[in-house]
């Protein structure tokens, strides 16, 4: 039996339990209801394709601006391991991305970074698809 249709070895193959984080001002602007994230998931596209299989365990906005996502962060965290789903991986989304980069967007994404790694012991990446 191969590692996809052998019973067996299914519970080897990695999942990624990932969250992700879309910019309150500009998600419904350059995407509704994430449906550019969803579709990057299924296609392993973008930052989508480091992960082997991936399980979206939520889904919400950064917070909004200035400074909010760190709380909001750990109000995910809270909730995602209360409900036995704890975050492994979180993605800011592509709009977040694009925010920092021309919208002024006030996060600086290495301190963010740095710093959600070290209180919540997950993985922190920029990006989610290439859409």
């Amino acid at each position: 039996m191969d590692q996809y249709h052998g019973s067996f070895l299914w519970a080897e193959m990695p999942m990624s339990k990932a969250a992700i984080l879309y910019c309150k001002s500009v998600k419904d602007h350059s995407c509704i209801a994430g449906a550019k994230c969803y579709k990057g998931m299924a296609e392993k596209n973008g930052e989508f394709a480091q992960h082997e299989e991936i399980e979206l365990v939520a889904m919400t906005d950064c917070g909004d601006c200035p400074g909010l996502t760190f709380p909001r962060v750990k109000l995910l965290s809270e909730i995602t391991t209360n409900l036995g789903r704890e975050i492994e991986t979180l993605h800011f989304g592509t709009c977040m991305k694009l925010a920092m980069e021309t919208a002024e967007c006030p996060i600086d994404f290495d301190s963010l970074k740095a710093a959600l790694e070290s209180k919540f012991g997950i993985n922190v990446i920029l990006g989610t698809h290439s859409y």
